[in-house]
């Protein structure tokens, strides 16, 4: 099962990440340098299935949240280097959380519940409409306010399912 753990901070760099010495895949993957407020790098490896929330281009100077696996073999480097599977840009009115949601659409850390309606937009990676229930699986979730309760609740806003 993977466990997603997040890095929220600034986008310091962007550059071409090179897989192999011959460059026939250069520009399709990225590294993508970020800085969070108490000074830790991290660089991220983004390739062409990072899923990028709303589907938004990225540039130096954005504020983003990266998820990557934290059970994923990784190696012993510094600056730490993850693959990214998420990335998400900071938007005022909009929180998001990649995490797997049990039987009850609680999360894995149990800090998060949700709450659907029939106003929840559910879809794949792909964005089309997923049409069974949510449970049980990886997902991305975007949601606006939610309770102080333990867990918060929240009705999210749209719901990608990761297959």
């Amino acid at each position: 099962m993977k466990n997603f753990q997040p890095f929220h901070g600034i986008i310091t760099m962007i550059d071409d990440f090179w897989i192999n010495t011959s460059g026939e895949n250069l520009g399709c993957y990225k590294l993508m340098s970020v800085e969070n407020k108490f000074g830790t790098l991290v660089n991220f490896v983004v390739t062409p299935s990072t899923y990028f929330v709303n589907n938004v281009t990225v540039s130096v100077g954005d504020m983003v949240t990266g998820f990557y696996d934290a059970n994923a073999a990784t190696p012993l480097i510094f600056p730490p280097q993850f693959r990214a599977i998420v990335m998400a840009k900071d938007s005022q009115y909009q929180n998001v959380k990649v995490d797997y949601f049990n039987s009850q659409l609680v999360s894995s850390d149990n800090k998060l519940r949700l709450n659907i309606t029939p106003y929840t937009r559910i879809v794949l990676e792909n964005n089309q409409l997923f049409a069974r229930n949510p449970a049980n699986r990886n997902l991305i979730v975007i949601y606006g306010a939610s309770t102080m309760s333990i867990p918060a609740q929240t009705t999210p806003y749209k719901i990608i399912v990761m297959c």
